[in-house]
Order: structure tokens, then C-alpha cells, then sequence
């Protein structure tokens, strides 16, 4: 009988810490545009596949949809599964062919889901801890 309680006891525990988990950003960032080496490789790659041409430089939309508005609703899984395997009715490419984006898909939600949280600001980053940045 104790083994079943200790075993409820755990359960609960970690039933217990799990929204905190959920609740943890997947990015670091202070003073608006210095964040962790992964959030800044999502935003290298960001720039790197030109996704500002369709979500704009700020990611507030053009002929694509706002990353920052969207991302407020998608969770990680469809906001990979969107990149990856595109939408293409919606003129959204697929990016599982690109290397880039599929070594760094969690760090480019990373890096937008700090723009849609209000916790990155737009425009060039820098590595926390680092002077100058790319």
C-alpha cells in the first residue's frame, strides 16, 4: 500500500509542475534585442530564409499573415507543421527540404514566439552577454 501512495505522491508532483514548464518561454532575452545563442539562430535564420518578403519585417504581416498575431493562437506543433510542410492554398511554401529551417525550427519559434509575446523587439539582435551582435 505504501509503494501505491509514493507512487501517487510522485504523480501528483509532477502533474503539479508541469504548467509551470509549459509557462517557461522558449527564448531568453533582455533589454528588448539581446537574447540566448539559440533565440539569435532562429533569428539568423529568420533573415536568412527572407521570410520578412511575406510576414514583413517586423513580422506584422504583408501578404503572409502576422507571426506576431498568429503565434499567440498556434502552439509549437502547428507552427511546425505550417513551416515544414507549408500551406501552399495559402501561398505558404514548405521549408522541409531547407536544412537551415529544419536543424533550427525550434529556434526560429523560438525567436518569433519572443515577437509575439511583446519580449523581443523588432530589428537586429545580439547574443546576451555579447557586444555588437550580427
Amino acid at each position: 500500500m505504501n509503494r501505491y501512495i509514493k507512487l501517487l505522491c510522485i504523480a501528483v508532483c509532477c502533474l503539479a509542475g508541469l504548467p509551470a514548464l509549459a509557462d517557461t518561454p522558449p527564448y531568453q532575452v533582455a533589454d528588448g534585442n539581446k537574447v540566448d545563442p539559440h533565440t539569435l539562430t532562429g533569428w539568423r535564420t529568420w533573415r536568412a530564409m527572407a521570410c520578412e518578403r511575406c510576414h514583413g519585417a517586423a513580422q506584422e504581416g504583408m501578404v503572409g499573415p502576422s507571426l506576431v498575431e498568429s503565434l499567440k493562437v498556434l502552439t509549437k506543433d502547428q507552427f511546425k507543421n505550417v513551416v515544414l510542410h507549408g500551406r501552399i492554398d495559402k501561398g505558404m511554401p514548405n521549408f522541409d527540404g531547407s536544412k537551415m529551417v529544419t536543424e533550427n525550427i525550434d529556434f526560429l519559434y523560438a525567436y518569433l514566439k519572443g515577437r509575439s509575446d511583446g519580449a523581443i523587439e523588432p530589428g537586429r539582435l545580439q547574443e546576451i552577454g555579447k557586444e555588437g551582435g550580427q
